[in-house]
């Protein structure tokens, strides 16, 4: 049995939080396409914490990255 790398298990708890979040989205936007403060706010809520995943995980590559180099 082959061992998953950190970088792998960190990236595959990145995907499952990123696809948390777009459920989470799916749920609430009945109730929020009805006000469009609370639609741009759900669509912002749900792209930044996206885009904070993303960043978290390359920065955690980038550092793996400068350690080997």
């Amino acid at each position: 049995m082959s061992r998953i790398s950190p970088l792998t298990l960190k990236g595959i708890g990145y995907v499952i939080s990123t696809i948390s979040v777009v459920l989470l989205a799916i749920v609430s936007w009945r109730h929020a396409s009805n006000d469009l403060l609370l639609a741009v706010c759900l669509v912002g809520g749900v792209a930044t914490s996206i885009a904070g995943m993303c960043f978290r995980w390359a920065s955690y590559v980038l550092e793996k990255w400068q350690k080997v180099t």
